[in-house]
Order: C-alpha cells, then structure tokens, then sequence
C-alpha cells in the first residue's frame, strides 16, 4: 500500500494552505472554518514554504504579549517531515510516529498534492482491516 492509495480514499483532494505573511487571526480563523488542524504555508498553493499547526500555535504563542502582530512565517514549522505518492503506507506511519507529528504534506517532483493527517492514516488502516475481516469471514464460512 502506498501513500497515494491513502490519498485517493481520503474522499476530498482539498488542500489547505496559508500565505507566510498571513496574521495569526487569519490563522486560527482558516483553521476553525476548515476544521483541520494544520495548514501548508505556501505563497503560490503549490510549493511548501512550512506547515503550521495548532501545536505551533499553542507553544510558540504562549510567551508573546501581543500574538495579534505575529506572523504564520514567525511560527511556522520548515523542518517539514513529507512523503511522495509512491512511498509506503508504512512509511508515513513510521514518520508520523518517530518524528511525533500528525499532518505530513505529500509533494510530488516539489508540487504540493495533498495533506495526510494521523486521522486519515487511521482511518484508511481500519477500513483495510476491515476489508480483510469481510474476506475471512467469507472465505471461512464457504461465501
């Protein structure tokens, strides 16, 4: 199983990014009307400049007196984990696992093609878990 399998039944190709200069209130109100939980940061919708999640949010705002004057670019994540379509399923897990993070962007040849959260990950792995138990079930009972 690859990444692009994991993309193609996640059911949207939607993919949410925020411009570096953008203030932090366009930040958190993108986040809240698009029910995510992190952004691609991205001046053109298709290169990755950062990803920026509420974590970022959370940790790096906590200390500043005005957040208000504070920019997606000040607190963005660059040291981004990605994956390519053709990498393993089990890839991406490993990442998302070792490196502690929950949204890794996918690039192909540098170009943006989709965000995998840890959610869509799971999901994906239960719906083939799934799939697999259907198919015991009729193998075993002769269907």
């Amino acid at each position: 199983m690859r990444v692009s399998d994991v993309l193609a039944s996640k059911g949207s190709d939607a993919i949410f990014t925020i411009r570096p200069e953008a203030s932090i209130r366009e930040l958190l109100d993108a986040l809240a009307e698009r029910n995510v939980g992190a952004m691609v940061v991205s001046d053109d919708g298709e290169s990755m400049i950062g990803i920026v999640s509420e974590r970022d949010v959370v940790r790096k705002l906590r200390d500043v007196d005005n957040a208000r004057d504070v920019t997606v670019a000040s607190i963005m994540t660059t040291d981004v984990q990605v994956a390519a379509p053709d990498d393993s399923f089990r890839s991406l897990m490993e990442a998302m696992t070792e490196h502690r993070v929950r949204h890794i962007p996918v690039l192909d040849d540098g170009r943006l093609v989709g965000v995998l959260s840890i959610g869509d990950a799971v999901k994906h792995r239960m719906e083939q878990l799934e799939f697999e138990r259907d198919q015991l079930n009729k193998y075993v009972s002769g269907g």
